[in-house]
């Protein structure tokens, strides 16, 4: 099945912060990515969606996703659950991939280093990328 994919907006949500990517397609640079606090949610969600038009917004379905989705529906933006399974972990090396170690820290195994900041912006941009890929192969039929 072929699927034009527009403009995707990824939300990894948690407790306290949501990252989020907006993305055309897998692979490509992301046109915004970053992370919002929890209080600011419905204000920053408002100003991204006059910012950048997604015709979706992928949220994972994990912590905090109930939340998020009735954030969502206050500023009237349609949205699908994705299956985040795995993607903290894919970030991490997604992350590291973006941002090579320096220094000493060259010098360790990837899978010992943690990353000097949040990365749940990257966690979105693979809910995102998820998303693209499944409704490529048409497993997505319907929305919120």
């Amino acid at each position: 099945m072929n699927v034009t994919v527009e403009l995707v907006l990824g939300l990894d949500p948690g407790t306290r912060k949501c990252g989020y990517a907006l993305v055309t397609g897998c692979g490509q640079k992301p046109l915004a990515i970053g992370i919002i606090g929890i209080d600011d949610l419905d204000t920053e969600l408002a100003r991204l969606a006059c910012a950048y038009p997604a015709a979706i917004v992928a949220l994972g379905r994990g912590t905090n996703a109930k939340f998020v989705g009735a954030a969502l529906d206050r500023v009237a933006l349609r949205y699908v659950l994705v299956d985040e399974r795995e993607t903290t972990l894919r970030a991490r090396a997604r992350f590291f991939a973006d941002h090579p170690p320096r220094g000493w820290r060259r010098l360790m195994p990837r899978g010992m280093l943690l990353p000097d900041r949040p990365i749940d912006d990257y966690a979105a941009l693979l809910i995102a990328e998820r998303y693209i890929t499944k409704a490529g192969a048409g497993e997505f039929s319907n929305s919120r």
